[in-house]
């Protein structure tokens, strides 16, 4: 991935004639036959087929790239992968309380009005899929969709390529949204391994605050084979504060890949919390560009996985300008004979002067077999800064554990209370108390993790 100072959309074909070029990857082509939708008039139809034009001549990425060097796509090549329309589903519990009137809820890519509630959102607020704003609206989406940086990466351009409907929050100047806004992505595939495509446009205006949940899951906790391919797009606005959960838990069958691209103006504040539990291979692209003075950037993950369970999460800040301050705490719990990678890049050029950026990973390793790849990066040219960046990879330590069986805990429940402890330091900056609730409960039931 290549970061660049200014967003580059999907080129227009009248820059650059793709439609000429051959289709270089037969199964990347099949999965695009997939998810083209019919074809309708308008600049969205105009957007998708730019998009699908670069997906002809990409390729899906291999272990020779050096970005995705640790994570082998090649099982999920072997599966054919088809569209499956809404199920219908009624059961939705556990859900967030804060967000009872605040959700948009999407099944198989396909948005849901019959789960999704929206009401008592200060005037300012829309949040709503593309299919039911007005004109007007959707023009004012257009200025922003696929705009944002890395749109011409394959797995992002395949999902603007196949774009039917999209999850909206926008907040105008100076409006704060108290509740937090929920958009809930489930997936029920069935017996046919299935493709969905979810798409987020999250545009927060001068002076604006929101809180935001994006979740991805499998109710039916099934051994459903699919492909999630989501795209968020946010904007935030100068002296506008963005506070983003995103939570994947997806099936354990399943592959999800996803895309988180932010764009930060002036005196912005964006703090995203990444929690992956789920799916068998799974893979975030979290970017950040910072597009005006004096941003404050503050990333926190936590991967939990065990089994055969493969996640990788490559983040990359590029910041421009001066005074932007940026901290990165990423952790990982790796159980069994599961694959954690991480690849964390911060860019400060020249002109980003005065930067304050820092960056840790610390992986928990539960078994002998359990594996991590780490790579904290920090790229800099400019000369007065303050950097830093490191990377920890530990066992638990048998002192702690006896420790507590010296005050009458049993050493199972010693190792999960270590454990808990390690996770709770990312899912205790959550500021949504009954996710909080709900996350620690999850880890708390994840007690194999630490069978060797």
């Amino acid at each position: 991935m290549t970061i660049q100072v200014s967003p580059s959309p999907i080129p227009n074909s009248d820059a650059v004639s793709l439609t000429s070029m051959l289709d270089k990857d037969v199964y990347l082509t099949g999965l695009l036959e997939q998810v083209i939708a019919t074809k309708t008039e308008g600049w969205l139809q105009e957007l998708r087929d730019r998009a699908a034009n670069w997906v002809r001549h990409s390729t899906i990425p291999t272990t020779r790239e050096e970005e995705w060097r640790f994570t082998d796509l090649s099982s999920l090549r072997q599966v054919q992968f088809q569209i499956k329309a809404q199920s219908i589903l009624t059961d939705i519990s556990a859900l967030i309380p804060e967000a009872a009137n605040s959700r948009l809820v999407f099944v198989n890519g396909v948005y849901a009005p019959e789960l999704s509630a929206v009401a008592d959102l200060p005037d300012g607020v829309l949040v709503s899929n593309l299919a039911g704003l007005s004109e007007s609206d959707q023009e004012r989406v257009r200025q922003y969709l696929a705009q944002a940086e890395g749109a011409q990466e394959v797995f992002t351009a395949l999902n603007t390529a196949g774009i039917t409907d999209v999850a909206v929050v926008w907040v105008a100047k100076n409006v704060v949204v108290e509740t937090p806004i929920h958009l809930l992505f489930i997936s029920d595939a069935g017996e046919i391994p299935t493709i969905s495509q979810p798409r987020c446009l999250v545009v927060a205006q001068m002076g604006s605050s929101v809180t935001l949940v994006e979740e991805y899951t499998n109710r039916q906790d099934a051994k459903e084979v699919y492909l999630t391919n989501a795209v968020t797009e946010i904007w935030v606005g100068e002296n506008a504060q963005v506070s983003h959960t995103r939570v994947e838990q997806e099936g354990v069958e399943a592959f999800h890949i996803g895309k988180t691209a932010i764009a930060q103006s002036r005196d912005s504040r964006y703090t995203c919390h990444a929690i992956t539990l789920g799916a068998k291979l799974s893979r975030h692209n979290l970017e950040i560009l910072q597009t005006g003075e004096q941003t404050e950037t503050h990333l926190n993950g936590l991967t939990m996985i065990s089994g055969k369970q493969l996640a990788d999460t490559h983040s990359a800040i590029a910041l421009n300008y001066p005074h932007g301050t940026s901290k990165q705490l990423h952790k990982c719990i790796v159980g069994d004979r599961a694959h954690a990678v991480f690849n964390g890049k911060v860019f400060v050029p020249k002109p980003a002067q005065l930067t304050d950026a820092a960056q840790l990973n610390r992986n928990l390793l539960l078994s002998s077999k359990a594996r991590v790849d780490t790579k904290p990066q920090l790229e800099i040219t400019a000369d007065n800064v303050k950097c830093a960046h490191g990377a920890t990879v530990s066992q638990l330590e048998d002192d702690e554990i006896f420790y507590l069986q010296s005050r009458g805990i049993d050493e199972n429940d010693a190792r999960n209370l270590l454990i808990n402890a390690f996770a709770a330091e990312v899912i205790n900056k959550i500021p949504v108390p009954s996710l909080q609730e709900i996350l620690l409960n999850t880890v708390n039931s994840l007690k194999s993790l630490s069978n060797d």
